[in-house]
């Protein structure tokens, strides 16, 4: 079983900062796509942050500059700093992990954690 366990969220005002964690069990971590997604109303999930095995980044555009993923593969976890946060940015953010091989693709996801920012 895979699981996916995300903390750090809360409310901030805005020009705040957020610092997310996702700790995963179940999955071969360092062979495993990380990414941070946003959901919005109906539970519609935006890509934020991507994190791949081959030590690429990618982001949305309305948070490049802003935010950063990283990824601690000894602690199988991974991390979203979010910084000069905007009324916009208020959602659930949500943990993803994909891992692939030969046998298998398995796509896992967290519960999420709310973020709040406003003034």
């Amino acid at each position: 079983q895979v699981t996916l366990v995300e903390s750090g969220g809360g409310s901030v005002q805005p020009g705040g900062s957020l610092r997310l964690s996702c700790r995963a069990s179940g999955i071969i971590f360092s062979r495993s796509v990380m990414a941070w997604y946003r959901q919005g109303p109906g539970g519609q999930r935006e890509l934020v942050a991507r994190s791949t095995t081959l030590d690429t980044t990618d982001y949305a555009d309305s948070v490049k500059g802003r935010f950063t993923i990283s990824r601690d593969n000894t602690e199988n976890t991974v991390y979203l700093q979010m910084n000069s946060l905007k009324v916009e940015d208020t959602a659930v953010y949500v943990c993803n992990s994909v891992y692939r091989d030969s046998v298998l693709t398995q796509t896992s996801w967290g519960r999420g954690t709310q973020v709040t920012v406003s003034s």
